[in-house]
């Protein structure tokens, strides 16, 4: 673990225009630096650097960031290999916090396993291109499925001999120790306890992580007889270092691809990754035959929101889409749907195929998942209840969508295209996500519907989902948090201080017990007041440097300006200026509040008719609530008030 002193020596140090020059050329304009973006493809530069602030941002695509997140996004590593990549260019020597004996233990032990898997890795491919059975055999079967020699070296794609001994006699001479041999997983001991090579006579698939660490290894067993009609596939065992549910083939090869064009595509084998990647679409990954985990998405969720399943159209592929849809949904990933037609899959579509036609045939016959669904499960269907059973499979995928108006819009989608009204969807919806709430304990995403029902909550939260309020606020927070609007404030104590916007924001929502929804921008305010006292305190800076990398990208998009102004155009702001945006701000965000509020008492009131004390108290809490939201609109210069 780098300690905090040596990650902030590592980010003094970052020239944010050295950094960045080393993957785009640059050229001076004016105070800052300017060239064609590295995240997308452009003609015109809009990729601005500013060496005063210490960061950079592209006005096409909006990606950008300080010095570590840049390497982060462009070189897809995580925070701490970024520091490392840093400190390594300007010869920073990595101070990491003393660890525990137990803990240097277990990291001598992964280290261990990872240096043997290494080792077999190359050894592996040794054997595949310079041993004789190597060549006649796993070569022979590479070449059979059409494999270049770039993507056999891209992938580091090997064969293991069938002498069920000979690797663990090699590895010993090597120096290398039975433990470690044992406990990836390459070898097991039998019952004379002698180390047998879990992969004799199999082509080899490296399992390469998306720190560029060898995990594992996946084995395909031919038969040179048949020239591989036999396939049959072994993969690591789970080990410290490999779980298969949490790993993904192909992700580092891919993962620059992928966030370059926004969108994963996901496959079931081996040989679909190499053969779209030879095929030149390179943004594809493998789950291998495991069902897809979470752990899988989350990995994903790191390059792009955009995922296409690329599946056979039979049985099996039908069955891995449809166990896939519902968790993919529900973890904020944007679905899309392929199946193959009859005779084809990746593999053999990308054998025959350029990677524009592909491209383009993806484009022209990839569907949503409630097409997908309705095809599947409704099309031609004609029975009653198999038609219920179908419509509730569909209904339970969107309540997944944890995006309010995204769901909205899919339920208003399937409501036409099944024919049925989208009242009783919604109603249908409403339970499952009730159900779904109460089966696992966790919050329930708000329901999408006309008259939602939800229970009067003991403290005020916002309710929407992030607003155009709520963000300009928490934008007025990292650029001018630290600002003083009010001067010489006497307090309880009878001392006089200053009150920042960051100090005045947090007591004006603490009085009425209001949060912001987003629980990023709660701590984006918590901090700059725990801060407010410190010496030279600025929010902008503090925030986009800030080490938790969701801060920092937050903070960055919320200090660029939509559009890059010289310093005559930039309008420069004054306490009286702030101090009138802050307070307007915040009646807006009263307001919005009050709205959102108002609309759940109504609802709330036809849900308890029959309840007369709690109708009671809710028409009594209606009255304060549209009186308080009349008069904000009347500060606030509007002249349609509810009743």
């Amino acid at each position: 673990m780098i300690d905090r002193a040596t990650v902030e020596k590592i980010k003094e140090a970052a020239n944010i225009v050295d950094v960045v020059g080393e993957f785009v050329t640059l050229r001076k304009a004016g105070m800052n630096y300017k060239g064609l973006c590295p995240f997308h493809n452009e003609k015109t530069p809009s990729f601005i650097v500013s060496p005063s602030r210490g960061t950079c941002h592209c006005f096409g695509c909006g990606k950008g960031g300080n010095a570590v997140s840049f390497i982060m996004e462009h070189e897809q590593m995580t925070y701490p290999e970024a520091l490392r990549w840093l400190a390594n260019k300007y010869h920073i020597e990595i101070q990491e916090r003393e660890l525990t004996d137990e803990e240097k233990r277990e990291q001598s032990e992964r280290e261990s396993m990872f240096i043997v898997n290494e080792y077999a890795l190359k050894y592996f491919e040794e054997v595949l291109h310079n041993h004789e059975e190597g060549k006649t055999i796993g070569m022979a079967y590479f070449r059979s499925r059409g494999f270049r020699d770039d993507i056999i070296q891209r992938f580091q794609l090997g064969f293991d001999l069938n002498n069920r001994y000979a690797f663990a006699d090699a590895a010993r001479r090597k120096g290398y120790k039975d433990e470690f041999i044992e406990k990836v997983g390459i070898c097991y001991k039998n019952d004379r306890g002698e180390l047998i090579d879990r992969y004799a006579g199999r082509v080899i698939f490296p399992w390469i992580g998306v720190s560029g660490k060898v995990v594992g290894f996946g084995g395909r067993k031919l038969d040179a007889a048949t020239k591989g009609v036999q396939q049959k596939y072994v993969n690591s065992p789970d080990s410290e270092i490999y779980h298969k549910d949490r790993e993904l083939y192909g992700i580092y090869q891919a993962k620059k691809a992928i966030a370059k064009e926004d969108r994963v595509y996901m496959v079931e084998g081996y040989t679909d990754v190499l053969a779209m990647h030879q095929c030149g679409i390179e943004n594809v990954v493998a789950n291998s035959g495991t069902a897809l985990s979470v752990h899988q998405i989350h990995i994903l969720h790191r390059f792009t929101s955009n995922i296409t399943l690329l599946y056979d159209g039979d049985a099996a592929g039908i069955h891995a889409a449809m166990r896939g849809t519902d968790m993919l949904l529900n973890e904020g990933m944007n679905l899309k749907v392929l199946l193959f037609p009859d005779g084809d899959d990746p593999d053999s579509f990308a054998r025959k195929h350029t990677a524009s036609d592909f491209r383009q045939f993806i484009e022209n016959n990839q569907t949503d998942f409630i097409q997908f669904k309705t095809d599947l499960l409704l099309k031609n269907e004609r029975d009653p209840l198999k038609r219920s059973e179908g419509i509730n499979s569909i209904v339970q995928s969107i309540s997944m969508v944890q995006n309010q108006i995204l769901r909205d819009t899919y339920l208003h989608d399937c409501a036409q295209r099944i024919g049925i009204n989208e009242q009783t969807l919604i109603n249908q919806m409403n339970k499952f996500i009730r159900d779904g709430k109460q089966q696992t304990g966790q919050p329930t995403p708000q329901v999408v519907s006309p008259n939602p029902i939800k229970p009067v909550t003991p403290v005020a939260v916002h309710q929407q989902d992030d607003s155009k309020v709520e963000q300009m606020l928490v934008q007025l927070i990292v650029r001018y948090g630290d600002f003083t609007i009010y001067d010489n404030v006497e307090d309880e104590d009878g001392q006089l201080q200053n009150i920042s916007i960051a100090q005045y924001v947090n007591l004006n929502l603490a009085a009425d017990g209001l949060r912001f929804r987003n629980e990023w921008f709660n701590r984006i305010l918590d901090e700059a007041v725990a801060h407010s006292g410190d010496p030279d305190f600025n929010t902008e800076e503090f925030f986009i440097n800030h080490d938790d990398i969701t801060i920092s990208r937050i903070a960055l998009d919320m200090s660029q300006d939509k559009f890059h102004l010289s310093a005559s155009q930039q309008v420069h702001e004054d306490q009286e200026s702030l101090r009138n945006r802050t307070l307007h701000l915040l009646l807006d965000f009263r307001k919005e509040y009050l709205d959102a509020r108002i609309k759940e008492i109504k609802h709330d009131m036809i849900q308890y008719a029959q309840d007369e004390g709690r109708l009671k108290a809710l028409m009594t809490e209606y009255q304060q609530k549209v009186l308080l939201r009349n008069a904000l609109a009347k500060k606030l210069g509007n002249n349609v008030l509810m009743n």
